[in-house]
């Protein structure tokens, strides 16, 4: 089956571009691969639309004390893994506020299950804590996992967002899912792996949806890694040129206040920028969802209020 061929899955047709891949030399194998995964951005880029309103209902039920779920087999499982996994320590996101679920368990993460994404209940399963603040994302290249589809149909019954990620256009699982992202990622180099265009595309609508999903419930602060959580020395020393960076504070004045704020970089920034206590500006993040931005907002208020 070619590229043009319309009854298998895009993934799983042949790719012209590559049909003479065993005749080229390492030089044009990389070559061929690279211009291939330009597809993936394109692609990525052409749901964005899509993925805004996405974000915006997951920031919503976050904020209400909602979770993210990601459901997936194979390599879309392990992406979903490894997006929710460097939420901790990047955005310090409490466990359990986006989960990745693989098919098969943790095993899966670094040997393939057998059968595993075939089971319809198996997702059932682990899909069957969501409730209605919950946000459920199935990851499935083919569009056709029954893994996949057992989670969302459990997510919608319990009236969790139901969103489908695939790289086909007639994804059978698309009619279980209130927002359906497809990623036109067409026929792989190595026919029918989607670690490559389809999985390269996923991570990068992956990327785009977290990353926005943490500016958007404020563990950010313009483009400052400000909630990073400090657990070893390089760690600790990003903290202080990022406080260095916000505030124009010298080293050791900065070292000195994040010691003061017991390590906690927010509490520093809104202690030096809003000129005000570590507690005052302790408690000013508590009451703002811990956003930098809106207890800055709070404290200049006040003191203009107390000033007027």
């Amino acid at each position: 089956m070619t590229e043009h061929d319309t009854s298998l899955p895009p993934t799983e047709r042949r790719n012209p571009r590559s049909a003479a891949l065993d005749e080229l030399d390492t030089l044009g194998v990389l070559q061929l691969l690279n211009a291939e995964d330009r597809v993936a951005v394109d692609a990525a880029a052409a749901v964005l639309p899509q993925l805004a309103p996405v974000v915006e209902q997951a920031a919503e039920r976050l904020r209400r004390g909602g979770t993210v779920h990601y459901f997936g087999a194979g390599t879309s499982g392990r992406l979903g893994v490894l997006d929710a996994s460097e939420l901790m320590p990047t955005f310090n996101l409490e466990p359990g506020r986006v989960v990745g679920h693989i098919a098969g368990g943790s095993a899966a993460l670094v040997d393939a299950v057998e059968n595993a994404e075939d089971s319809e209940e198996a997702g059932r399963r682990d899909a069957a804590q969501l409730g209605a603040d919950d946000v459920a994302i199935g990851l499935a290249a083919s569009g056709s996992t029954p893994y996949v589809g057992g989670a969302l149909s459990a997510a919608a019954e319990a009236g969790a967002e139901t969103v489908l990620i695939s790289s086909n256009p007639r994804a059978p699982l698309a009619d279980r899912a209130e927002t359906v992202l497809t990623l036109d990622t067409g026929a792989e180099v190595v026919t029918g792996s989607t670690r490559l265009k389809a999985g390269t595309a996923q991570k990068l609508v992956l990327n785009g949806f977290s990353t926005a999903l943490m500016i958007a419930i404020g563990r950010t602060w313009q483009n400052l890694m400000v909630s990073v959580v400090a657990t070893n020395a390089k760690l600790r020393d990003r903290t202080v040129r990022i406080l260095q960076e916000a505030t124009g504070l010298q080293e050791e004045p900065a070292r000195e206040l994040l010691e003061r704020a017991d390590g906690e970089l927010k509490v520093a920034l809104v202690t030096t920028l809003a000129d005000v206590a570590v507690e005052t500006a302790r408690s000013l993040l508590g009451r703002h969802d811990g956003s930098v931005r809106e207890a800055l907002a709070a404290a200049y208020g006040a003191d203009e209020g107390s000033r007027g």
